[in-house]
This record gives C-alpha cells, structure tokens and sequence, in this order.
C-alpha cells in the first residue's frame, strides 16, 4: 500500500470517461476504459454484467436505462477509502447526477465503487459498482 490517500489524474481519467459515455452515449469514449475481465453491479438489469462480453452488455443496457434521460452531468466528492497494492487500487468516490428523466429535473446520489488495474501506462477499470442512496426530482 502506498502513502497516497486519492486517485491521481490518471486513476481518474477512466472514471471520467464512463460518466462522459453516461452524458453523451458516445462510444468513442469508451475506448480503452475497461479490462477484458470487467465486473460491473449496476442499478439496471440484469444487474451484474461480467464475462469476456460484459463491457458490451452494460453500454447497451445503459442505453435502454438511458431512455428518457437528458442532460445528464456527475459531480464527484472527494474519494473514500482509497488504497492500492501495486498495479490495483480500489476507492470509493461518493457522486451526484443531475439531470432531467422526461424532461423533470432530478437528482441522484449514491456511490460508486472502483477497482482499477494499471494496464501499460494507464489505469482501466476491472470493476464498479453503483448505489443510489437519495433521489428526488428538483
């Protein structure tokens, strides 16, 4: 384990790129963001997407939750519960979305677990888990 008690830039870059993905459902952003061995627990089903096709099942089933969703922008509070062994590290970062379902504005909270694998020079998410903890329209 390393003195470091956050992700760097880098270790966030993936994290990034899955909520940009979430606001724009462009595919493009996905590139290079998962490891072939992802494990995902989402609040869509069938919930827990994992197996060499994983990553292709969970952006097409967020397409589908995504119906009726616009707008859509996280904010993300400093990480919890960081910690790292060699080319893994694992944090907790507590998230806001915003954004309209039907055109109602809303807001969700939850948190958002993350495993990450430093991959060549990058870091790749090898698994996430999502929880909603509040949600209310605005």
């Amino acid at each position: 384990m390393t003195a470091s008690s956050a992700p760097d830039a880098a270790m966030m870059a993936p994290v990034h790129a899955i909520a940009s993905f979430m606001a724009t459902l462009d595919d493009a952003k996905l590139a290079q963001v998962f490891t072939d061995d992802i494990v995902i627990v989402e609040n869509f089903a069938p919930y827990v997407f994992r197996g060499a096709d994983a990553a292709l099942r969970w952006r097409d089933g967020f397409r589908g939750h995504a119906d009726g969703l616009s707008g859509l922008v996280a904010a993300f509070g400093p990480a919890r519960d960081f910690s790292r062994s060699g080319d893994t590290v694992y944090f907790v970062l507590p998230t806001v979305w915003t954004g309209k379902t039907n055109q109602k504005a809303f807001e969700e909270e939850g948190g958002w677990a993350f495993v990450l694998r430093r991959e060549g020079t990058g870091w790749r998410v090898a698994s996430y888990a999502w929880a909603v903890t509040a949600f209310r329209l605005v």
